[in-house]
């Protein structure tokens, strides 16, 4: 049998296969958090498709560091019925589920939370929002450290798998680990060590806060792709390391922040995209996303070279590899050379909610997702996540 459909480990957690619903902001919860009967709906279905885990868009853990409009949330006690429900219907379908973490940090649109977003330094604007963030406090920032805690917590008493801490794609943790976002001098900045102290004390409080055989994972950026240096694979195979030393069960390696459209390579849609911003914004974005168009051109493995340079360094800790994973004879080829243990997609199952199914029955041979993107223009214009494809209905966009 092919290694693709073969059990492996996630500390303690058994996984059924080597295929991972990677993460995916979906665009379905209340404005107030709770889980919805759509999101339900999403993760029951692609449970059904065979995925051997499941990992649902980015849950917010305090009220400031809600990114999008339509996020779930794990801030307060009263999100754990309906993350409860959530996790039963993944289990009822066949398959685990493992909650994500997160804090948007400077990447929170001020209009949502009413004030300043937090980040680490006060540095610049966001490149989306315009918003200048406010330089987190001492207080704040354990304030944040224990609410990873708490919602870790809150995460196992709804039952789930496993926990993954958010530490990707620009949001607070990445920007505390970044050189570029974060340009403190005190204890949490000025020095790779510092600049991890604040994923380590979270880390670590969640291993607290958690049963000692529930599985937490952490997905990290390989590169950041900022205007200037940021974090880089050298880099990201040092803090790698560090969360081995803290026996993290797992790794998914990632990339690109809000400055770059990297961790989604292929088609810019730049109409869509401009149509999710106020329209006095639209004519310089446009010109910004005409830019990215030949940086972001689709690669096959986007992350494997930094993949290949992490992988030896991990030991047990499991590797999982996002980002332009298309083809089974190359997905079977990467795991029987040990790049990576597990294979984590996100757009080729918006298309295909069964291709793991597809591929054990041998149907297809590689995921019908073109990377147009258009998905991602979606949910950045507040419309649920799906394939788009076609098109997104005119009615959503915004001339």
């Amino acid at each position: 049998m092919s290694l693709a459909f073969t059990s492996h480990k996630i500390g303690t957690l058994e996984i059924k296969n080597r295929f991972i619903h990677s993460a995916t902001y979906e665009c379905m919860a209340e404005e107030t958090g709770e889980v919805t009967d759509e999101l339900i709906n999403r993760y029951s279905k692609l449970a059904r498709g065979d995925l051997g885990l499941i990992i649902p868009g980015y849950l917010y853990v305090h009220p400031r560091g809600r990114a999008m409009k339509y996020q779930a949330g794990i801030h307060r006690n009263e999100m754990i019925s309906g993350l409860k429900k959530l996790v039963e219907s993944v289990h009822k379908s066949g398959g685990k589920i493992a909650l994500q973490l997160a804090h948007g940090g400077r990447q929170v649109p001020k209009k949502l939370i009413n004030k300043a977003p937090l980040a680490p330094s006060a540095k610049g604007r966001d490149p989306v929002s315009l918003n200048k963030p406010q330089k987190m406090e001492e207080s704040e920032i354990h304030e944040v450290i224990l609410a990873f805690a708490e919602a870790a917590k809150r995460a196992a008493e709804a039952g789930a798998d496993a926990v993954q801490i958010h530490g990707a794609h620009g949001y607070l943790i990445n920007e505390f680990l970044s050189p570029f976002f974060n340009d403190r001098r005190d204890n949490w900045g000025g020095s790779d060590k510092n600049r991890f102290r604040f994923l380590k004390e979270i880390v670590l409080e969640i291993k607290k806060a958690l049963p000692a055989d529930l599985p937490v994972l952490v997905k990290l950026n390989t590169n950041d792709f900022t205007p200037k240096k940021g974090i880089t694979p050298d880099l990201a195979n040092r803090y790698v390391e560090w969360l081995v030393d803290l026996k993290i069960n797992g790794v998914e390696l990632s990339c690109g922040t809000y400055y770059s459209f990297h961790m989604v390579r292929g088609e810019v849609p730049i109409k869509e995209l401009a149509s999710g911003l106020p329209k006095w914004m639209r004519p310089v974005a446009k010109l910004q996303f005409k830019k990215m168009v030949p940086l972001c051109e689709f690669k096959e493995a986007y992350n494997l070279k930094a993949a290949k340079m992490i992988k030896p360094a991990m030991g047990e800790t499991a590797l999982l590899l996002v980002g332009g994973l298309r083809r089974l004879s190359h997905i079977e080829e990467l795991i029987e050379k040990n790049y990576t243990d597990f294979i984590s997609m996100s757009r080729p199952f918006n298309r295909e909610p069964f291709l793991v199914k597809k591929f054990k029955k041998g149907e297809v041979k590689e995921a019908a997702c073109i990377s147009c993107n258009k998905c991602f223009a979606a949910i950045f214009n507040n419309i649920p996540l799906n394939c788009y494809v076609k098109g997104i209905p005119s009615k959503y966009i915004k001339l």
